[in-house]
Formats: C-alpha cells, structure tokens, sequence
C-alpha cells in the first residue's frame, strides 16, 4: 500500500467519527426536556422546567413549576379535574384542562424502559 492508500484510509475514518460526534453533541443539546403549554391549539409558551415560576395563562388558570416539575394551581372551571392531576417532571406527561382548552405537555421526556406507554384502569 502506498502513502496515498493510507491518506485516503485516514479521511474515510475521520469523517464518520466527526460526523456521530456532531450528532451526539447536537442531541444531548435537543434532549432537555421542557414544558409546553397551549391554549386552543396554539403555542401560548415553552419553559424550562429548572426554572421556578409561576404562569398566568390568560387569566383562566395558573402553572407553577418548580423542583422540575410543573402543576396546574389554579382553574376558572367547575370541574378542577386540572388541579387535581398530579405534578408532572422530566419524565414526561401531561396535563389537560378542557373547558379552557389549555394544555401543559413535558417534550422532550426522557423515556425509560421501566415507564409504561399508558395507563389502563
């Protein structure tokens, strides 16, 4: 083998691993999970989940996150069915209020194997 077979060889390495670290740099940048909320279909807001704080969605319910995890704390609705739901993290989940139409949904969760795909009852 001559020096240029070796040259070539090198470059037909590096690129692939320059290439996976890329890709992995990129995913664990995507990875942090946070917490969306919408109101009728549109995106009302997308917070971090360690950053206490307490959200005012128009006036009809109120988010609060803190220790990572995000729970709704108040709601205009008879049924408060919302409020009752427990507090969701950084392993995913959601939580609805239907008369409002308002959402809070954790992306980005990171998913274990032990977490069941849904649950039945």
């Amino acid at each position: 083998m001559k020096r240029n077979d070796w040259i070539l060889i090198a470059v037909l390495t590096l690129i692939p691993a320059i290439l996976l670290t890329g890709n992995i740099i990129a995913a664990q940048k995507i990875a942090s999970p946070c917490l969306v909320i919408t109101v009728d279909g549109s995106t009302f807001g997308i917070y971090d989940l360690n950053e206490d704080r307490i959200i005012d969605i128009n006036g009809k319910n109120t988010c609060t996150i803190k220790d990572g995890e995000a729970s709704m704390t108040y709601a205009d609705c008879p049924g408060q069915n919302c409020v009752h739901s427990a507090a969701i993290g950084k392993e995913g989940g959601s939580i609805v209020c239907l008369p409002n139409r308002v959402i809070l949904k954790i992306e980005n969760a990171a998913v274990t194997a032990e977490r069941p795909d849904a649950v039945t009852g």
